[in-house]
């Protein structure tokens, strides 16, 4: 590594150190364009990465990036690193949100000491290029007039501006305090992680007391409920069989007054029409009178009939008597 310095000899002769020393940049070979032109990148377009080869069906979009954008893009790649391990060291202590309670949501917020911008938009820049045929010439470098004066030069030994032992220790306790700070914001999340996995537990414990309780109260409330509605039906059943047996009891009332009055009329007039009757006379007023009568007016007929042949026998004697007597006479 080369090192630079300045100086200037003083009125004793004696040179005399006026700036710090500092590492010899790497310098491009040409020098670079001014700030109005836009910087173009040459190259062969055989090794083009922007010269798509083979099918076009998934074709990536390189756009030509300068020297910031690559730093810029470094830095992108870390930040994401940087979450992508977060969420991974998040997933492995199973850190998890409870559900939120009836009528409320989550809602997501940014923990991370510096605020970034969140959007579902994915920033798109479209670049077109044109290869040329033929690299262009590089500007030509600005006219540096040959130096004029005295130059003065001396000689530095090993030690003499760079001490590496002090030189690196500013170095070293930066990236040991760095280290340091590191491990302590580590030590301070996962402290605070453990605080906020212990205050979920207990959030969770209270939480299940609270829904135990709340299902004590239902539970309570639904057999209150239920005895209730028990009781307003056996209250109901009551009333109904009361108001049955009122109505029984007047209809019985009624019945009776009003049977008292009829019941004389109502058997008179069954009796009347022969619902009521002996059964002896009915007996023989149906079955023996009616063969008796038979039994009479069978005889009458055959006392009629032997009548009438004994007075057919007694005519016949008679006329025949008569006859014969009235023979004798003549």
């Amino acid at each position: 590594m080369a090192f630079v310095s300045r100086g200037q000899r003083g009125s004793g002769g004696c040179y005399t150190f006026s700036s710090r020393p500092r590492a010899v940049e790497n310098r491009p070979k040409y020098r670079e364009p001014p700030a109005e032109q836009t910087p173009v990148s040459y190259g062969n377009i055989m090794y083009d990465r922007r010269v798509v080869r083979g099918n076009t069906y998934a074709q990536r979009i390189i756009p030509t990036v300068t020297q910031s954008d690559r730093v810029e893009l470094q830095r992108q790649h870390e930040a994401s690193r940087r979450n992508i391990g977060r969420k991974r060291a998040r997933e492995q202590l199973g850190s998890t949100t409870p559900e939120p309670l009836l009528g409320r949501q989550h809602v997501d917020v940014q923990t991370e000491r510096y605020l970034e911008e969140l959007s579902d938009v994915i920033e798109v820049k479209d670049t077109v290029c044109q290869t040329d045929e033929f690299l262009d010439r590089p500007p030509s470098p600005l006219f540096i007039p040959a130096k004029c004066g005295e130059d003065v030069g001396t000689q530095i030994e090993d030690g003499d501006l760079f001490d590496f032992d002090r030189e690196v220790r500013p170095v070293v306790e930066v990236l040991v305090g760095k280290t340091v700070e590191q491990s302590l914001v580590e030590v301070m999340e996962e402290e605070e992680l453990a605080c906020m996995k212990a205050q979920q537990r207990a959030f969770q414990e209270l939480r299940n007391i609270e829904l135990m309780e709340v299902q004590r109260l239902q539970e309570a409330e639904r057999r209150r409920k239920e005895e209730k509605e028990r009781r307003i039906a056996q209250q109901r059943e009551a009333l109904r069989r009361e108001r049955e047996t009122a109505e029984k009891v007047a209809a019985r009332a009624l019945g009776q007054k009003f049977v008292a009055n009829a019941m004389l009329t109502v058997f008179t007039s069954l009796r009347n029409q022969g619902f009521f009757y002996d059964p002896v006379e009915n007996d023989v007023r149906t079955n023996f009178l009616p063969w008796l009568m038979s039994e009479v007016d069978d005889r009458l007929l055959k006392k009629e009939a032997a009548r009438r042949v004994l007075d057919g026998l007694i005519y016949e004697v008679a006329t025949k008597r008569e006859e014969a007597f009235r023979e004798r006479q003549t």
